[in-house]
């Protein structure tokens, strides 16, 4: 009976120290994880502001405006200016054109058009994929300072002759410092 007993508390140990060992395991690659993912994050150093907006349903009406508002604290850097585009699989087009309204904080306006290739001739999708589903990062304006520091409002819409495209999921705006 003792015997017994000692057997069943040496089971039940060796159950919790699996156990403890196991959710220490967790805990642990869950800090690792989250570890690599600061260690990425910091180490686009180069970034200077980048946001990403999803489209309602894939469906991007031409009255839907993306708006990015962006503070520029260093007019000295020369930067780079990239349009981020997701788009599914079975997007119509091989392009998509955008206006892109860009507020200075001084209050004048720019305006520019820009042709957004995201297929090739063959029909073959751009950009990096995973699925069904392409990202591209387009290049907007190539070493260029800014003016002044403040806020910048940048505004994106699709200047397709449809009222509503399908299948864009994301539009973005990313600055980088040029290196």
């Amino acid at each position: 009976m003792i015997e017994d007993c000692r057997n069943k508390i040496l089971k039940i140990s060796h159950t919790m120290k699996k156990e403890i060992q196991k959710s220490f395991s967790k805990s642990l690659k869950t800090a690792i994880v989250l570890c690599i993912c600061l260690i990425l994050h910091s180490c686009d150093k180069a970034r200077v502001f980048e946001e990403n907006k999803t489209i309602p349903e894939n469906i991007w009406n031409k009255d839907s405006i993306m708006k990015f508002d962006v503070i520029i604290t260093n007019a000295l850097v020369s930067n780079n200016f990239y349009i981020n585009v997701r788009n599914a699989d079975g997007f119509p087009y091989s392009n998509l054109y955008l206006f892109i309204k860009t507020t200075f904080p001084s209050g004048k306006i720019a305006k520019d058009t820009l042709n957004c290739i995201l297929a090739d001739e063959k029909g073959n999708w751009l950009g990096s994929g995973m699925g069904d589903i392409y990202d591209n990062q387009i290049p907007f304006k190539r070493n260029v300072r800014f003016p002044s520091t403040g806020k910048y409002v940048f505004e994106i819409q699709h200047g397709m002759p449809i009222n509503n495209i399908p299948l864009i999921m994301d539009v973005g705006l990313r600055i980088e410092k040029v290196e």
